[in-house]
């Protein structure tokens, strides 16, 4: 990979191994800003319209870079397969990633190695699966309402 990334386009698909690299060499470059980062399950489009050199996986993680710099905004999308969810951390090169990061992992179970905090951030501790993952089964959580107590 070229340490001096020439970027014409606002949408690059990454393999999941050359991830961290590439991201480090965007944050060298100027990417100073993560605004987002969350994870798409296509369990039920895997035949959707990719670049010719991108094997579709069941989940994507996508990544919105910001260089304000230099104006530019670029997005990071990562193929993720079910029988392997994971991807490298990119906590180090963007500190504002930690919660997203622990966010896709609770609702996607996709983990980020290298993370340092990786435990649920919405779901309780104790819950079992992830609700966002196409194959979570809707309607299965009971709705539980605390008592309020009213103050005169």
């Amino acid at each position: 990979m070229s340490e001096n990334l020439d970027i014409d386009h606002s949408v690059v698909f990454v393999r999941r191994l050359e991830y961290l690299n590439f991201v480090q060499t965007l944050r060298s470059q100027g990417f100073e800003m993560c605004a987002d980062l969350t994870a798409v399950d296509y369990l039920e489009f895997k035949e959707r319209s990719l670049p010719k050199d991108v094997e579709a996986q069941r989940f994507e993680v996508v990544v919105n870079l910001l260089s304000l710099s230099k104006g530019k905004r670029l997005r990071v999308r990562v193929q993720i397969p079910d029988d392997d969810p994971w991807i490298d951390s990119i906590f180090r090169e963007y500190p504002g990633s930690e919660a997203m990061e622990r966010e896709v992992f609770d609702l996607f179970g996709i983990v980020f190695k290298g993370h340092p905090d990786l435990t649920r951030i919405l779901m309780p501790e104790g819950w079992e699966g992830h609700p966002l993952r196409k194959d979570y089964a809707p309607g299965r959580v009971p709705v539980q309402f605390k008592e309020v107590k009213r103050t005169r």
